[in-house]
């Protein structure tokens, strides 16, 4: 498809006032699931298009736009890590997966190929010899005379080599090339890095609007689901395809919200089959509500548990909630490699019905 999201027309002005003074390099960060890697594509498409002129999209008619769909363009790179390859190939999730799914293919191949040989599991970051593999490219005359361009996504999972390799990149751009850097964390990105491109923030659409996408896709119950996701559209509408964890969660909601009766122990063994950082980041959201309600009478995330979320709240230190929120962001740090997801959770749930059970100062 060759089509932006309903929110991102703004956002597509704003690259347009600069593909005037074609920068070398862009930083495009926001949110995850409001669909910056379908904005990168779409810039990336319409910049090697023969036809595109002005504010236009790319026409998918010529030449140019052909090799792109089928994943062949010569002129245009895409680096990511093996296990989003794999994942790309799996998911439905952003408007331009066909085209994705299409120069990801041959990516996913190799590190499923990679893993069968050395029993490996598909890697997570971006590699060194990723970035190297740009030299060729490079140096080379352009296939069509115009601009190249690299994609890479996101941008923070690059490891500390490959981050390296791709600052002496940018810090002698090649002429006629854009790099395109996707990120949700951009603070995780080197700051020299980050000097060097400009940036493109991707806004979070308002909540009518999410609401509305999602309604015209026949998805049930959207407002619920998007507070779910964090308000982000993509993200909820695979939560919604997908079912993700959705019975842990009303089950997490239901336990969560009668902290002096709700077994610990028992809820830590039934949310097993959710990965740690999703529970983690359950966990923040009602505590952010919980903070929200005490400090300004409102709610953010559970909106349809508001009298019971502020009857909890008059009964919490605020400094103990504070201190827990901050033990939820040192576990969500350490959530992507658990050695016991189960003891994890114990260790959080514990944690909460203790500064839910302790009397407020």
């Amino acid at each position: 498809m060759n089509e932006l999201y309903e929110w991102q027309d703004e956002l597509w002005q704003r690259w347009i006032e600069l593909r005037a003074r074609l920068p070398h390099a862009i930083l495009l960060k926001g949110p995850q699931g409001i669909g910056k890697l379908d904005f990168a594509i779409n810039l990336a498409r319409a910049l090697l298009c023969k036809k595109s002129l002005g504010s236009q999209l790319a026409c998918l008619d010529c030449a140019s736009c052909r090799w792109f769909e089928q994943g062949t363009h010569p002129d245009f790179r895409l680096l990511l890590s093996g296990a989003h390859s794999i994942e790309m190939q799996e998911s439905n999730e952003t408007q331009a997966s066909l085209t994705l799914k299409n120069w990801t293919k041959r990516i996913a191949e190799e590190v499923l190929d990679e893993q069968q040989k050395k029993g490996k599991k598909p890697s997570k970051e971006i590699s060194i010899h990723q970035v190297r593999s740009l030299a060729n490219f490079v140096n080379l005359s352009t296939h069509q005379g115009g601009p190249r361009v690299v994609l890479i996504y996101p941008a923070e999972t690059m490891n500390t080599n490959a981050a390296n390799a791709l600052l002496k990149m940018l810090e002698e751009p090649p002429e006629q090339m854009l790099i395109i850097l996707v990120s949700h964390k951009p603070q995780q990105l080197l700051p020299t890095i980050v000097s060097r491109c400009l940036a493109l923030t991707a806004p979070m659409p308002a909540l009518e609007t999410s609401s509305t996408w999602l309604q015209q896709r026949k998805y049930t119950n959207p407002v619920a689901t998007l507070a779910r996701a964090g308000f982000a559209p993509l993200l909820a509408a695979r939560l919604a395809e997908e079912a993700i964890g959705e019975s842990e969660y009303s089950l997490f909601l239901q336990e969560i919200r009668q902290p002096a009766q709700f077994d610990v122990f028992v809820l830590a063994e039934q949310l097993q089959r959710v990965e740690p950082i999703h529970v983690i980041h359950w966990l923040q959201q009602w505590c952010y509500d919980l903070g929200s309600a005490k400090l300004t009478g409102k709610v953010r995330y559970h909106p349809y548990l508001f009298d019971l979320i502020k009857n909890l709240s008059d009964n919490i230190a605020m400094f103990n909630l504070l201190r827990y929120q901050n033990e939820l962001i040192i576990a969500k740090r350490e959530a992507l490699h658990p050695l016991n997801p189960k003891l994890l959770f114990e260790s959080i749930l514990l944690s909460y019905r203790h500064m839910m059970l302790e009397a407020n100062v």
